[in-house]
């Protein structure tokens, strides 16, 4: 990965720029077409799965069809790209792509669109054009959101906190931007967000022809919204924002508190299994559920040594997305553009304090998933502490070593 480039507005194929965004004369795709949408991560794909999903009844009537059964088909993707769960949920099998390309195929010769961020995932070439040929070939049309890296990365990485991640931010930022190779600890990240490849890995399998890339503009917030309303050709304002608070970013402070305890869980080597159950789909999904950030959280905020890093990247891969020949909407200069104010260093997390009721909330989804589904170790532990052994087992044990007492007796 090269982070020394020239800055510069590269002309860009088709591009309608301008703050309030480019739907006004963006016309529908052709009737048939089947949307692709692959994200990649942290690029609104969370809201427009949700606005499609719950639209998902009026759409037919408009000729577009949503074919998935639930809001975001994560496990077919994942089992599309040959890609692991995230730590410690159910494998995804060919099962799981299978019932998607049959709901897909019984969408007939109407419009259909499927989203999801993890075929960003793809690994290779010749993944990404099996894809597209199972899908429908030509009638597949990707469509790619993007926004800048500068945005993207804070983002991202308390996603990969929520998923067992140890490394503090700034670490992680020196990891991604300023260590050779930049894939440790997580290879994936420039695999999804080294936008000018990951356009180019899908032109190569669908032509650039069939190939949409969106530039997301934050200031607009249903921008993107009134963008798939124009491709699928549905009416204005047919896509409504969802209130999703369990998508909702940590902040800084509830970032490092699962961090530490990421350390915690990782040294006294607990089964994935238990961390998905108790702490990212009890104790983290609960807390997100019930807490709001207010305005004395802190946010995580990227120093501006690797905003700078960042925004040339940023510029490098406009230019190289210009030259594909793909079709682009909204405005690239946004992908390289310095914020208004430079990022400063955030405050040591030590400064970043959570609130108890914070706290309690988390310990509490962590106690209420434990009671509503005891987790079932896959393999038994070589040896167990207190702390590592169920309450089931250890009211087991105290039962029997009571027996044992009352018969000697």
């Amino acid at each position: 990965m090269e982070t020394d480039c020239t800055r510069g507005e590269a002309p860009v194929n088709d591009a309608t720029t301008g703050p309030a965004g480019p739907t006004g004369s963006l016309p529908a795709l052709p009737a048939g077409t089947r949307l692709l949408h692959i994200g990649p991560h942290k690029t609104g794909t969370t809201a427009i799965q949700g606005a499609l999903f719950a639209a998902k009844d009026r759409l037919p009537e408009h000729g577009v069809e949503f074919p998935a059964t639930t809001r975001h088909p994560m496990e077919a993707a994942l089992a599309a790209c040959a890609r692991p769960a995230m730590m410690g949920d159910t494998v995804p099998t060919d099962k799981h792509w299978t019932r998607l390309l049959q709901q897909v195929e019984a969408t007939g010769s109407r419009t259909s669109v499927i989203s999801s961020e993890f075929f960003a995932d793809a690994p290779d070439d010749e993944t990404v054009a099996r894809i597209v040929e199972q899908l429908g070939g030509e009638r597949v049309h990707v469509l790619v959101t993007l926004r800048p890296l500068a945005r993207i990365m804070p983002s991202q990485w308390q996603q990969y906190v929520q998923n067992g991640l140890r490394m503090g931010y700034e670490d992680w930022l020196h990891h991604m931007l300023r260590k050779a190779p930049y894939e440790k600890p997580n290879p994936s990240f420039w695999h999804r967000h080294r936008h000018d490849r990951l356009v180019e890995r899908w032109s190569r399998a669908a032509g650039a022809g069939r190939v949409t890339v969106v530039v997301v503009d934050d200031r607009d917030r249903d921008g993107l919204m009134r963008t798939f309303e124009a491709l699928l050709g549905l009416p204005a304002h047919l896509l409504q924002p969802v209130p999703d608070t369990a998508n909702r970013s940590l902040t800084l402070a509830e970032t490092e508190m699962l961090r530490k305890l990421n350390v915690e869980f990782r040294g006294n080597g607990l089964p994935d299994e238990l961390y998905s159950k108790l702490v990212r789909n009890g104790a983290v999904m609960h807390m997100k559920n019930s807490c709001s950030p207010t305005a004395a959280d802190v946010k995580i905020s990227t120093p501006a040594w690797a905003v700078e890093a960042a925004c040339r990247i940023g510029a490098e891969m406009v230019e190289r997305i210009a030259a594909s020949g793909v079709r682009v909407v909204g405005d690239p200069a946004l992908l390289s553009a310095l914020p208004a104010v430079p990022a400063q260093p955030g405050p040591p997390a030590a400064e970043a304090r959570i609130a108890p009721e914070v706290a309690a909330q988390a310990l509490y989804g962590a106690l209420a998933a434990a009671a509503a589904a005891p987790v079932r170790h896959t393999a038994e532990a070589k040896s167990r502490t207190v702390h590592q052994t169920s309450s089931k087992d250890l009211v087991r044990v105290l039962g029997h070593r009571c027996l044992k007492k009352l018969r000697r007796r």
